[in-house]
Parts: C-alpha cells; sequence; structure tokens
C-alpha cells in the first residue's frame, strides 16, 4: 500500500523555491557572511571549528595606490623609468630605489635571513593569521614566513609612543582600536636594518604606519597602508591590496640562505 501525505499550497513553493536555487547561490550566500562574535564585532580569524588563514595578497609590493607601475612578484620594475611613479620620494630615496632596483637587489637583507619586517611581511605571503585576544584586548599577527614571524597590536586604549621613547624593531610598536568593522592600528619605532617592500623601497626612523583592516566577506581580507616618512617621503601615501581565505593551517616555511 502506497502512503502520501499531502502538502499544502505554502509548503509546495518554499520546496519549489528551495529546488530550484542553485547550489552555487546558496554556498555563496553563506559565504559571504562575515564571521563575527555574538556581541558583532568582526572576526579577522577562524570561526569554531574551521580551519583556515588569509593568503594570495592581491599586491606583490608597494606601489601608491592610483599608480599603475609593473613589476615582477620580486619587485622588479618592467621599466626602470617608472621608478618616481612608485612612492612620492625624495630625492635621496628615489636615487637609492633605483640603484637597489640596478643591482638586483644584492643587498637585501632578506638574502641573509634578516628579517622582512612590516609592512613587507604584509605582502610576502606563505599564510597569515590575526588572532583576536579580547580578554587581554591585543591583536596579533601571525605569519607563516619568515621564520614564524609575529607582532602584537595594543587594543587597551593606550596612545601610540613617541619613536624616541622605544626600542626600534622590525615591525614596531602598534596600537590600534575598532573604528566599526575596521581594525585600526598606528606602528611607530622601526629600525631600519630592513626593506619594508620587495622592491626596494626604503624608510628612516622616522617611519610611522597607520594600517586599516576590513574583512567585507568571509573569504576577503582588505589591507591598506598608510606611509608616513617625511625624511624619505614627500607627503604621506597609501597603498592597498586583499587577501584571499584558503581552508587547512598555515603552512610552516623557515629562511634558508635567502630562500623561503
Amino acid at each position: 500500500m502506497t502512503v502520501r501525505k499531502l502538502l499544502g499550497p505554502t509548503t509546495v513553493a518554499l520546496l519549489f523555491a528551495a529546488a530550484t536555487l542553485p547550489a552555487s547561490s546558496q554556498a555563496s550566500d553563506k559565504a559571504a557572511a562575515t564571521p563575527r562574535f555574538p556581541d558583532g564585532m568582526v572576526r579577522f580569524d577562524r570561526m569554531p571549528n574551521e580551519k583556515g588563514y588569509w593568503d594570495n595578497p592581491t599586491a606583490v609590493s608597494l606601489v601608491e595606490d592610483g599608480k599603475k607601475v609593473e613589476m615582477d612578484k620580486n619587485g622588479k620594475l618592467k621599466n626602470l623609468a617608472d621608478a618616481k611613479n612608485v612612492a612620492p620620494f625624495q630625492p635621496w630615496a628615489l636615487a637609492l630605489y633605483e640603484y637597489r632596483q640596478k643591482n638586483n637587489f644584492a643587498d637585501d637583507p632578506m638574502k641573509v635571513c634578516i628579517g622582512p619586517g612590516n609592512p613587507r611581511m604584509m605582502h610576502w605571503g606563505g599564510g597569515l593569521r590575526i588572532l583576536q585576544d579580547r580578554n587581554y584586548k591585543r591583536a596579533y599577527m601571525v605569519f607563516g614566513t619568515g621564520n614564524h614571524g609575529w607582532r602584537t597590536i595594543y587594543m587597551d586604549g593606550r596612545e601610540p609612543p613617541n619613536p624616541e621613547e622605544v626600542t626600534l624593531t622590525f615591525y614596531g610598536l602598534s596600537v590600534g582600536k575598532m573604528e566599526g568593522d575596521a581594525l585600526v592600528a598606528q606602528s611607530t619605532g622601526f629600525n631600519t636594518r630592513f626593506w619594508f617592500s620587495n622592491g626596494g623601497l626604503p624608510h628612516t626612523e622616522a617611519l610611522r604606519l597607520t594600517e586599516r583592516i576590513t574583512r567585507p566577506s568571509h573569504d576577503v581580507l582588505h589591507y591598506e597602508v598608510t606611509i608616513d616618512d617625511p625624511r624619505t617621503y614627500t607627503h604621506p601615501w597609501k597603498s592597498s591590496w586583499d587577501f584571499h581565505w584558503v581552508a587547512g593551517d598555515v603552512p610552516t616555511q623557515f629562511c634558508e640562505d635567502g630562500r623561503k
């Protein structure tokens, strides 16, 4: 005996709509949602029981937003005449940048495994996680490359320090806060032992960075950095790019004779 269950017109309509909606649309709707904590704050890392990290940056080197400059993955300019378009250089800084381009980055500190510093790490690739420690009011950036380097962003309301009052480091001292859905960090106190771009962009101890990080969807992280170093550049300038979500764990990579 065949048993048939009668369905009302509303139920039939709902089932029909679900059946006709493409699976890709259903998946993309889920993927598009920006993960959040219960109080609404954006999560910049994994959801519980999820594995993943940020990688595949859409930029290979620092270039001022709005400028079109062709270069390879190592930051080597296709046309040296474009050097002046990369950033608003002071004359000495442009000359040094061009010199580093001409000698094929022979004196790049990364060739002897000296750390890449910030923001070079943010377009180096190799895996990135942003861990939000809301108990201690800090955020940690953990990198897969650079011998598993990591940096701390203090989110406890302190003011950015005077660079002359802190020990100069590769990542500087970072103080941050949430502005709506954006994590905004200001960093000062950089040493000059690193190139802050793989193309050979120079900087001085006067360098200040302002980073703005947003997560417009589950799979996209938008990164924007404003560079302010009046000794090296004629005015503050901005560069921005995206990262994409990759399932799994950050791969382990260590420097060996300058190789990733």
